[in-house]
């Protein structure tokens, strides 16, 4: 019998139990016959049933600005080193020179980049780093992945844009795998539709997921809540997910004090299991996608928005286009400008929400990552 094919999948940032790199990527991957997959990645709880082909290492203990980051290089080489993977799956940019050091150092090793984002663009747009810094910093990254793609096997995109943004992306060599939704085997399928909200006299559970930011929308969605209960007073608002902004983390906890138990915080400081965020939403009425207009994420689709579309959530969406077209082809939900000055009377806006029917045909099957799950299939079938 010959020996497993054995897969690393790694990332710096991310968590063991991210969900695309180990819950979509590593689950798919590890079903395969006579397939052993290794997932690198920051400290984090190892999720449970995890299969035996399924195995976790850490990269990151420390914050994304500790020492610790350096020390992770180390880690990641050692790893190459010991495990002897055939395939590599980079999800990280600032993996990458060792990844071609390490497919130069050695004969048939194929290595695949995952681009989760186009990191340059928001380098230069989300006012992270020093103004001095940011064009230094998104060109040495856009050449260190031109340099990777030129030799990579393939190159993988989250998004649809990125096609026509990334400049190193090749049609011959790149694949579209986008961030749709892989259910946890313990899920029940949702079968009441069309869907419908409480009355206004009744409790509403909101939920604003992933990421805790600005750019994201969480002070809109504080603000949206507030309005809504001045006519729905039972509306309560669950922020759920990590703060990766140091000096917002204490004024939002101020905020949520002085909410008045309209806001509950679920995780800021740490990251959340994906699990928890999950069950969040089960127990939720109305999932809010606040996003402020952005060049990083304006011709994205969230995550989330394929997690609530799969899960039957009703949700509002400010007016992106490519947003307000997904949600409307499956009457998940409305339009809302989280972005305006004056919001419409709360009355009307509760009476608008509670007399619209949501999911008039389901869920829609393209939320889901089993399409994209046989694109991964074709490509391992392609390489190995």
């Amino acid at each position: 019998m010959p020996p497993p094919l054995t897969i690393l999948l790694a990332s710096v940032l991310k968590p063991l139990d991210d969900t695309r790199m180990l819950g979509k990527f590593g689950r798919t991957l590890a079903s395969r016959s006579g397939t052993v997959v290794h997932v690198a990645g920051r400290q984090a709880p190892t999720p449970a049933s995890l299969p035996t082909t399924l195995r976790t290492h850490t990269l990151l203990k420390g914050t994304r600005l500790s020492l610790d980051r350096l020390r992770a290089q180390g880690r990641y080489w050692r790893l190459l080193r010991e495990l002897q993977p055939q395939v590599v799956f980079v999800h990280a940019p600032e993996l990458l020179p060792l990844t071609v050091l390490w497919q130069v150092l050695g004969r048939g090793r194929r290595f695949v980049y995952d681009v989760r984002e186009n990191y340059a663009l928001n380098i230069l747009t989300q006012q992270v780093y020093p103004a001095w810094a940011r064009r230094l910093l998104a060109g040495l990254v856009r050449r260190l992945e031109t340099l990777a793609a030129r030799r990579a096997a393939a190159v993988l995109l989250a998004e649809r844009s990125y096609a026509e943004e990334l400049p190193f992306a090749r049609p011959e060599r790149t694949l579209l795998l986008e961030n749709k939704y892989q259910p946890y085997p313990s899920e029940a399928p949702i079968s009441a539709f069309p869907r419908r909200l409480p009355a206004p006299h009744e409790p509403l559970h909101l939920v604003y997921s992933g990421t805790v930011s600005e750019l994201n929308g969480v002070w809109e969605a504080i603000r949206f809540t507030q309005h809504l209960r001045t006519a729905w007073p039972l509306a309560h608002l669950t922020i759920v997910g990590a703060c990766q902004q140091p000096g917002l983390l204490p004024r939002l906890l101020a905020a949520v004090r002085e909410s008045q138990g309209a806001v509950t915080l679920i995780g800021g400081a740490g990251l959340v299991p994906h699990a928890e965020v999950v069950d969040t939403m089960q127990r939720s009425h109305l999932g809010l996608l606040p996003y402020r207009p952005h060049p990083s994420t304006a011709r994205c689709v969230p995550t989330k928005l394929f997690e609530y579309l799969a899960h039957g959530l009703p949700l509002l969406v400010p007016p992106n286009p490519l947003w307000q077209k997904l949600t409307e082809q499956h009457g998940a939900g409305l339009t809302f400008d989280f972005q305006q000055e004056q919001y419409p009377p709360a009355a009307t806006l509760a009476a608008t929400l509670h007399a619209s029917a949501y999911y008039p045909h389901g869920i829609p099957a393209e939320a889901f990552w089993i399409s994209e799950a046989e694109k991964l299939h074709h490509l391992m079938d392609s390489i190995q």
